[in-house]
């Protein structure tokens, strides 16, 4: 997967970036750690700017969290669970306890979670699901979403061009903060879960 993610940058340039991290957006296997880097990496051996790589990856950023936020809205929660127990989640590689976790999350720290989650590997992408089904406004939607993505992308192709050559490690440094973020996830979401469950039913 790695070859054709550098291949379609090496190729489609600024484009390439926008595509790739719109469909990361929606398919959270593929790395955006790795999309970054890279094009931060880019900068320093093409005609490619740094805040033309950061911009392209915002613009990819919005459009894919836009579908998902949109998903969310018109489907509801019943059917996006049962979506996702189905095909279409094990497509997708979306999990439930993932949802459910982001789902915990928007309920609990509300409007500012977008913004933060943007910033967390995982459910990065999974908040615009829970924020759609809340019927969150658009616009604040849009803007913290631009926002935190805005940090995150900043991030990453800046220590790509600052790595240069190196920008493979940098990737793989982010890719195991993921995988323990991954596992503290899997820990912690069903505790999450029970209490955001518990809290519901109180409201009721």
């Amino acid at each position: 997967m790695r070859e054709w993610i550098i291949g379609i940058m090496n190729v489609w340039g600024y484009g390439g970036v926008v595509f790739l991290i719109s469909i990361e957006n929606v398919f959270p296997p593929i790395p955006s750690e790795v999309i970054l880097t890279f094009g931060g990496f880019m900068t320093t051996c093409s005609n490619m700017s740094i805040w033309g790589v950061i911009a392209a990856a915002t613009a990819g950023s919005l459009l894919g969290a836009i579908i998902l936020y949109g998903a969310g809205a018109l489907l509801g929660a019943d059917r996006v669970m049962a979506l996702l127990d189905g095909k279409p989640g094990r497509v997708l590689h979306f999990k439930r306890a993932d949802v459910e976790g982001a789902m915990a999350w928007f309920d609990e720290k509300g409007a500012p979670a977008v913004f933060f989650c943007r910033c967390v590997p995982i459910v990065r992408s999974l908040i615009s699901i829970p924020a759609g089904m809340a019927k969150m406004h658009f616009l604040p939607f849009f803007l913290l979403t631009a926002a935190g993505s805005f940090v995150w992308n900043t991030v990453l192709c800046y220590l790509g061009a600052l790595a240069g050559n190196s920008w493979e490690k940098i990737a793989a440094m982010f890719g195991t903060y993921a995988d323990i973020f991954a596992l503290v996830m899997l820990t912690a979401v069903p505790i999450v879960t029970v209490l955001w469950l518990r809290r519901k039913k109180k409201r009721n």
